[in-house]
């Protein structure tokens, strides 16, 4: 029986797709449900759920951008934010401490301050799944969720190394000797060429990085993520991303599985996870309030909000530490196990509807902005666009240079990987940082939209191309739409929200190419 937590977890994903949700919902669902039926699933799902979490903070270490850390928005905002949620937290558990009600009864403050980092922590795995599914994690707002995940990080580990009372190692010190090896690692990759051998380097650079900084006495989880930093910068750092996805993902499952596998608590266990829901809503509206007092947009500091949110599986490492200190009864972990998979049900319906939410919310929010914006909040003036292309990609590029050859530079492209931007730059192509799922693009940019004759939407996500058309029919536009779909059914549900031509990469590349070949050749087209 120890393999049957794959079935479960499939048919529990598909249900959970088929009601709209996330299929992380239906695979907590599945952990609950072995639980329930006393299936063991063995070690061995610990052990793929742990290769797993390494991944994901291996992956986390690609995207990372060293310098951004130090930027106020992230560092202070991140360090105020953990700080108030500790105190909130600890006032708010205090009520039922005096009045000695069930597990409460007798927690010291030290048990409080340990359950309001609980409360303080962001989930890790949640937010960087939201993130790849909409496919924006060099975003603004998800270079902030990242920054602020590696900060909280950075203060677990502290945490952890005082509370275990156990001093890293001097041999730590010589971890610094890696920093000039990241031109070494980065050639290693590139000698692997691609798929399997990249995908070796990636799990092995992943699983090197664990135990070394484990060696010395460090958590392993930093090691992951700094073995991703160091080859962040490499010619091969995107495509190891890519190769690694469908292994992460895959393991991830397992992560996901053993949350409910914890067994379920006793009937003041649950009660007491339903409470701690209680502070979603305050941890959620802090996030707003400090990343825009900082000077991000509304929409920015909501969506990275909402991700940041649910409770953390390092809150249950910091949770362990306590009951192994005394701090805490270990019933505790079961408990906060389950407020954490509870945390992610409601979180995961509000994320999918985060865009939708935004809108009904912007006047407001718009509102409390401060006058002074962060540099990529800012309004971008291109009142003399006539052209408009989103995604600056392989596909997105091509499109941008065809247009560009017809209209000259009256073609303006956007794209939310800042990179990307900084590259098209350079190269002397007029490229911003914007988002065409943003509300307030046309207001923000200045672009007269009875002038813009055609918008070409060719982003990676199919989601993202869809919520941009509906946005664009929405603001009133009523100009030429062209967008890239990769399957027949993504197509009919662009033509179905407005798009006026749709692009099959996988189906039409074959005959465009043929054409534009015999084009060339001075051949007539076959009928």
């Amino acid at each position: 029986m120890e393999l049957s937590w794959i079935g479960v977890a499939l048919i529990f994903g598909i249900i959970a797709k088929k009601l709209g949700q996330a299929p992380l919902v239906g695979f907590l669902a599945a952990g609950f449900a072995l639980s329930a039926l006393g299936v063991d699933p063995g070690d061995a799902l610990d052990d793929l759920a742990n290769v797993g979490v390494l991944l994901l903070l291996f992956a986390i270490g690609l995207k990372i951008d060293l310098p951004s850390l130090l930027q106020p928005h992230i560092f202070a905002a991140s360090l105020l934010h953990t700080a108030a949620m500790v105190l909130i937290g600890m006032a708010f558990l205090y009520i039922p401490v005096v009045l000695e009600i069930g597990p409460f009864a007798g927690l010291s403050w030290s048990a409080l301050a340990i359950l309001g980092l609980f409360a303080a922590f962001s989930s890790t795995l949640f937010v960087i799944k939201v993130l790849e599914e909409r496919e924006n994690m060099n975003a603004l707002y998800g270079r902030v969720i990242i920054g602020f995940l590696v900060m909280q990080d950075l203060v677990a580990v502290a945490l952890l190394a005082v509370s275990k009372g156990v001093v890293p190692s001097p041999w730590a010190f010589a971890l610094l000797a890696l920093i000039p090896l990241r031109h070494v690692l980065g050639r290693l990759l590139e000698w692997c060429g691609h798929r399997e051998l990249l995908v070796l380097a990636g799990l092995s650079l992943t699983l090197g990085g664990a135990a070394l900084f484990d060696l010395v006495g460090m958590k392993a989880d930093l090691g992951a993520l700094v073995a991703g930093a160091l080859v962040s910068k490499a010619p091969k750092a995107k495509e190891l991303s890519n190769v690694l996805l469908g292994l992460k993902d895959l393991l991830l499952v397992g992560f996901f599985l053993t949350i409910g596998l914890n067994g379920l608590p006793a009937i003041d266990g649950v009660v007491v996870a339903v409470g701690l829901l209680v502070l979603l809503p305050i941890k959620a509206l802090l996030f707003v309030a400090l990343l825009m007092m900082f000077g991000l947009r509304g929409r920015s500091a909501l969506l990275a909000s909402l991700g940041l949110t649910p409770y953390s599986e390092f809150g249950l490492i910091i949770a362990a530490m306590a009951v192994s200190k005394g701090y805490l009864d270990p019933s505790w972990i079961v408990t906060l196990a389950v407020a954490m998979g509870f945390s992610f049900l409601p979180l995961s319906i509000v994320n999918e509807r985060a865009l939708d939410l935004y809108r009904k919310l912007r006047e407001r929010l718009t509102k409390l902005e401060r006058g002074k914006l962060i540099l990529p909040e800012r309004t971008v003036p291109i009142s003399d666009a006539t052209a408009l292309v989103f995604g600056m990609g392989r596909v997105g590029s091509s499109a941008y240079e065809a247009v560009r050859a017809q209209l000259g530079d009256t073609v303006v492209a956007f794209d939310v990987d800042g990179d990307v931007v900084e590259q098209h730059q350079t190269e002397g192509r007029r490229v911003f940082e914007e988002s065409a799922t943003d509300a307030d693009f046309w207001g923000r940019l200045n672009v007269d939209r009875e002038q813009v004759r055609l918008v070409v939407l060719a982003m990676h996500s199919h989601e993202e191309n869809l919520t941009a058309t509906e946005q664009l029919r929405l603001e009133g536009f009523s100009g030429h739409v062209a967008a890239t779909a990769y399957f027949e059914d993504e197509v009919s549900a662009l033509r179905d929200a407005g798009v006026d031509f749709v692009f099959n990469v996988n189906k039409d590349v074959g005959p465009a190419l043929a054409q534009r070949s015999m084009e060339q050749a001075g051949l007539t087209k076959l009928v």
